[in-house]
């Protein structure tokens, strides 16, 4: 298996995983902010392919934070429904790992959405710690 930083031409592999994360999300609706997403310089899409075949992606953020130092944000970490429990979910998180720590990265921080307590489990099981609550205000109707 290899972890690949993928480009703007991916997206229709991209949003095929995403959206499984994401179903209630139009198609579209992904596939334009994955569109933004990849205009900003401190990210990176994280693919993980075994032969040739797309199956777990990841986005990723560059960030610099007072409590933390330079870290490597995750979002959106994603393994192919039809594959999980299977052990990609542990090769995938430590291949971004590794590559966070070549790019210099102190740490890593995700989200994980309060009502997945699968991933929750998965995340305390790599030595990851909740250190306080994400917070969320719509400005925008």
């Amino acid at each position: 298996m290899k972890l690949h930083i993928l480009d703007k031409s991916s997206i229709d592999e991209i949003v095929s995983l995403t959206k499984q994360l994401n179903p209630n999300t139009e198609i579209n609706t992904l596939k334009k902010r994955h569109a933004e997403m990849f205009t900003f310089q401190s990210y990176r899409c994280f693919g993980l392919f075994d032969n040739n075949t797309l199956i777990a992606v990841s986005s990723g953020w560059i960030t610099v934070k007072l409590y933390s130092g330079k870290q490597l944000e995750i979002d959106n970490v994603i393994v192919d429904s039809s594959i999980q429990s299977k052990g990609y979910g542990k090769v995938f998180l430590n291949k971004i790992e590794n590559w966070a720590k070549e790019e210099g990265c102190e740490t890593i921080e995700l989200n994980a959405y309060s009502q997945n307590n699968r991933a929750h489990k998965f995340y305390f099981k790599h030595g990851y710690e909740i250190l306080g609550f994400h917070f969320q205000k719509k400005i925008k109707t």
